[in-house]
């Protein structure tokens, strides 16, 4: 019978007092296809030596080792190196039962839907006894570190969510079950007492009790979709409390935010929005607006942050009318399904303190488009005729769906040149009136934009046969418009 490869995974960092004693747990296994994998953290005692003399005496024993970055460092970098469907990570100082592997490898392909498997656990050390743990659940798990980090997965699982966080020094396993966990999967604790859980003055258990607040925040930056599912809100430094507080917050917080379906992997960036816009991502225009783009997993993004209105309008937006960044996510869609060409919107958020509105947020994938009108001032295009079309085209269509775009500048069209033609795109949708738009009405729209006499014919030709009106009046209303706008 074939058994699955399982990689046993060890990160060491000055554990030669104890190194010994977990190796020889982890090979006194009764499951036949296992290889263990030491990777030296940086140590400075005696543990390297150890780990080389393991890997000289066991073929299924590999020990490396890496400049000090951190126990979620040196276990991301040995699982890398597994061959094995299933990891199980052992700290360097603990101990597992002879069957805890086997027994574990048992539930993992007994059922698929079962994503972690763990084990009853005891304490040795400075304190003895066995470590209860409650059911497992994730509205607790959202509250309470409820697994060990010994406890067996499956390596495609770690590959999805991209591995530990190594930005946590401590309780990394709590941020990795979160993110193995969050979207689905059964938990299952055998009836076995399969990890033996060394308690000592230095252990983790004991210096985690030091850095909760720093694991707290990097657990909200990291899974605030998770937390505002299970808990209403973010996790609170009294954990126990986090969903009263949330409810209790919310009654003087209002937030609105809506993410379209196809783009609910991005959940967690829009709700961490709040609190990375302003130390994050790239400047692309910052004026009473900014706009930043962003890279989150895969994705190229624009956010554009609103400005905060005056005080009356605050309460205006606060209670009576859809923030823009609301305004500018609805219209995104409503052109797109009318064949109008505009970034895809990938969602909104809205926040009101107490009754005033102050902050909204529009999340858009970014446009391929490299130009925008007003690069007519400065780059020449040898099919600027085309383009013009393009544009006054797509201007047409906008008025055909009775759609007057109320902001209808030189930086809000977009365009790009591609093998099939024109691509345009508008953009800054908020300000948008909804009803026929006449002859004289549609030709003003073009008022904003600059150009010559030669551009105008090209832009009023080109209109005036999508809309069925007579040129010269088209004409004639765009240059007249113009000249008094300008």
């Amino acid at each position: 019978m074939k058994h699955t490869l399982v990689s046993v995974i060890v990160p060491v960092y000055n554990m030669e007092l104890y190194l010994e004693e977990t190796l020889s747990s982890i090979l006194a296994s009764d499951y036949p296809n296992i290889e263990v994998i030491l990777m030296d953290d940086g140590s400075k005692d005696g543990s390297w030596e150890i780990m080389q003399r393991y890997a000289s005496l066991y073929s299924n024993v590999s020990a490396y080792t890496q400049a000090n970055g951190g126990v979620s460092s040196a276990r991301n970098h040995a699982i890398r190196l597994a061959k094995g469907t299933y990891i199980l990570p052992v700290d360097a100082d603990n101990r597992i039962s002879n069957e805890f592997v086997r027994l574990a490898v048992d539930e993992l392909e007994r059922d698929k839907d079962v994503k972690v498997v763990c084990s009853r656990a005891e304490f040795f050390g400075d304190k003895t006894g066995e470590w209860k743990q409650p059911r497992f659940s994730l509205k607790l798990l959202a509250r309470k570190n409820m697994i060990d980090n010994c406890a067996m997965y499956r390596k495609a699982d770690w590959e999805r969510v991209g591995g530990y966080c190594k930005d946590i020094k401590t309780r990394e396993d709590w941020a990795f079950w979160i993110s193995i966990l969050k979207d689905g999967g059964k938990v299952v604790r055998i009836n076995h007492i399969g990890l033996f859980y060394r308690i000592r003055p230095g252990s983790k258990r004991v210096a985690n009790r030091y850095r909760k607040r720093e694991v707290i925040d990097i657990l909200n930056r990291l899974h605030p979709e998770f937390f505002d599912r299970m808990l209403h809100g973010p996790l609170r430094y009294q954990r126990t409390w986090s969903s009263f507080f949330n409810r209790i917050h919310a009654l003087f917080h209002y937030r609105k935010l809506e993410i379209y379906p196809k783009y609910e992997a991005l959940s967690s960036f829009v709700l961490s929005l709040h609190s990375v816009f302003d130390k994050e991502g790239e400047v692309l225009h910052k004026g009473r607006n900014e706009v930043k783009a962003f890279h989150y997993r895969g994705f190229d993004l624009v956010v554009k942050s609103y400005h905060i209105p005056r005080y009356f309008n605050r309460i205006i937006y606060g209670f009576f009318r859809p923030s823009k960044a609301e305004r500018s996510y609805r219209y995104a869609w409503m052109l797109k399904k009318k064949g109008i060409g505009t970034p895809e919107a990938v969602g909104f958020v809205t926040y009101r303190r107490w009754f005033l509105f102050e902050k909204s947020y529009l999340i858009t994938i970014k446009s391929e488009c490299s130009y925008t009108y007003r690069d007519f001032a400065t780059c020449i295009f040898d099919n600027q005729n085309e383009i013009l079309r393009s544009i006054a085209h797509t201007t047409a269509l906008l008025h055909k769906n009775n759609l007057l775009h109320k902001d209808y500048s030189a930086g809000n069209i977009l365009f790009q040149t591609t093998e099939s033609g024109i691509d345009v795109e508008i953009i800054d949708l908020n300000r948008m009136r909804f009803g026929r738009v006449s002859m004289a009405m549609g030709c003003r729209n073009f008022e904003r934009l600059p150009g010559t006499h030669e551009m105008f014919l090209v832009i009023a030709k080109e209109y005036a046969k999508e809309r069925g009106f007579n040129y010269d009046d088209c004409l004639n209303i765009i240059e007249h418009t113009h000249i008094k706008y300008k």
